[in-house]
């Protein structure tokens, strides 16, 4: 995926949802920090982009994710026609540590405008230490090939992912553990 379809994504998933403001939370956050060019492959092959809407609680986050699931999501017309998906997702899906909402990465430029140039949507993605917590939580084949491609390309510091690790809420303290082991290499 390249830097302006994330952008796309952003501003398509706000104006599903009505809002001025959305988060993504999948591996296309790395696009927030760094453009396609500075990456390894293994960090842009994803063709869908997970975006957590903001609301008051996790109920009405889950309403609005199904909202962008439906238009956008995995084997709709907007997926046909653009090459990508964007999956809406609640606040239950990633393993976030402490204080990611003060690292979050600020996407906002003409590109995430309406068609008239306002209004400009914004989209918060995580901070590139975050987002390597979040996936080696999971630690999937692929959360690991992607992990391991930002490590190798020194675009994220270990010694950070190792900080943070045991700051995600206690549902996912197990997966933190198996990934305070599998990045131990690094260090």
């Amino acid at each position: 995926m390249r830097r302006d379809q994330l952008e796309h994504a952003i501003r398509t998933a706000c104006q599903i949802i009505g809002q001025p403001e959305v988060i993504v939370v999948g591996s296309q956050s790395i696009l927030g920090s760094f453009r396609e060019a500075e990456l390894p492959a293994d960090a842009t092959m994803s063709m869908e982009v997970d975006i957590l809407p903001i609301a008051d609680d996790n109920e009405e986050t889950a309403r609005l994710a199904d909202l962008i699931e439906g238009v956008a999501g995995e084997f709709s017309p907007f997926e046909e026609m653009h090459g990508f998906s964007i999956d809406g997702v609640d606040l239950k899906t990633s393993a976030l540590p402490d204080g990611w909402r003060k690292r979050l990465v600020k996407v906002r430029n003409s590109n995430t405008a309406a068609p008239s140039g306002e209004p400009r949507f914004t989209g918060w993605c995580l901070d590139k230490e975050d987002l390597c917590v979040a996936k080696l939580c999971a630690l999937r084949e692929k959360d690991q090939n992607f992990v391991n491609a930002l490590l190798q390309a020194g675009l994220v510091d270990p010694r950070v992912v190792v900080e943070r690790l045991p700051t995600v809420p206690e549902e996912f303290r197990p997966g933190a553990e198996r990934a305070l082991g599998w990045i131990a290499s690094w260090l």
